[in-house]
């Protein structure tokens, strides 16, 4: 029984990079507001409890915890896409934003390959309110066709997970997983 309760989380993280392609595809042939929130839903629900379970089953490890961030941006980069696609208009007033998100994003990628020859896969706070403003933007855009203060807000969650991430990575002398704050990578640097 603890063995298929040990696939679960994997379970849950594939499911979540599969919805991407799904979003996409949708955005593509049939843009259905319901279906939609459907795939919002389970993403964030999948996002959620991967990492509960997983803890809870004491199988959180390192590479699982870098398969969810993965899981994250296929997701999310698919969202992206299904929202630029169908809803420019909206989203153009909020091009420079998105373009200074994107480098952040972007030059955390470049210098955590360069430093630790893979990616970062924190899962701070900042991080996870930004995942929540993106699912309350995502619905915004995608199920109701608006943009507004939701938008506004993921993009600005998302600047500053990024700032603190790149402050993390230079902070931290190897690569580490599950560091919530700056302020706790302050603390494991102390103690290295």
């Amino acid at each position: 029984m603890r063995r298929i309760a040990s696939r679960i989380p994997i379970a849950l993280t594939g499911l979540r990079a599969a919805l991407g392609p799904v979003v996409v595809v949708m955005a593509l042939v049939w843009p259905n507001r319901a279906a939609f929130a459907v795939c919002l839903t389970l993403a964030f629900l999948s996002d959620y409890f991967d990492g509960v379970i997983a803890r809870r089953l004491g199988i959180a490890t390192a590479p699982l915890r870098r398969l969810d961030s993965i899981a994250d941006t296929v997701f999310y980069v698919a969202a992206l896409f299904a929202a630029w696609y169908l809803h420019w208009a909206i989203l153009r007033p909020y091009l420079p934003a998105l373009l200074v998100l994107a480098a952040l994003e972007l030059a955390r990628y470049v210098y955590d390959f360069r430093k630790f020859g893979r990616e970062a896969s924190y899962h701070m706070w900042s991080s996870k309110l930004w995942g929540i403003t993106l699912v309350v933007a995502f619905y915004a855009m995608l199920v109701f066709g608006r943009a507004g203060w939701p938008v506004a807000l993921a993009i600005y969650a998302g600047i500053v997970a990024d700032l603190e991430g790149l402050a993390i990575s230079t902070v931290l002398p190897e690569w580490k997983t599950d560091v919530p704050t700056l302020f706790h990578a302050l603390a494991l640097r102390g103690s290295a």
